[in-house]
């Protein structure tokens, strides 16, 4: 009848806000999950890394799916979400980018198909990060999940540079068409 249920039993509309961004971070899961088969092909290290971001990601779901304005204490505390992957994508991060050449321009999704995989990831990122920031807003989400997808697209940006440069693929530049 067009309804689902939120992790606390609340009855929403499928059209709720909650139930878009639980769609784009599973939308984002499968994404890496595609990324990661990719990468496992061309024995890339990361790949680990990559799978323990998608268990994160099923704490982001349940992070989402639990309305905090419908929530018992004891919902809050199952769903809770901390800062603490966020500081692992950090590092992570900055372990990457010491590798990686410095950014002189604007470089398109490209660098073979672990790389390109890697930069659609990081777009599903970013549009679950737009469906998660007005929850986060209106006080329905932890901050820290807005903060784990803000952080993760950087990491997926930066992971698909390297898988570029690990393969020997070029990046393509963005290059300003003639007038």
């Amino acid at each position: 009848k067009g309804f689902s249920s939120t992790f606390t039993g609340e009855r929403r509309p499928k059209g709720d806000r909650i139930f878009e961004a639980l769609g784009a971070t599973d939308e984002l899961n499968s994404a890496i999950g595609l990324a990661g088969e990719f990468s496992s092909e061309k024995g890339h290290t990361f790949v680990d890394q990559l799978h323990k971001v998608q268990c994160m990601l099923q704490d982001v779901g349940s992070n989402i799916a639990t309305p905090l304005s419908s929530a018992r204490e004891a919902h809050r505390k199952r769903t809770s979400f901390s800062e603490k992957p966020i500081l692992e994508l950090e590092q992570w991060i900055d372990s990457y980018s010491e590798q990686l050449p410095p950014l002189r321009a604007f470089i398109l999704p490209s660098g073979g198909r672990s790389s390109a995989a890697l930069h659609f990831s990081r777009a599903v990122c970013r549009r679950a990060e737009r469906c998660v920031v007005p929850l986060v807003q209106a006080g329905e989400a932890d901050p820290n999940v807005a903060k784990y997808l803000n952080r993760l697209s950087d990491y997926l940006f930066v992971l698909a540079r390297y898988a570029a440069m690990k393969e020997g693929k070029e990046e393509k530049i963005y290059i300003k068409p003639e007038p």
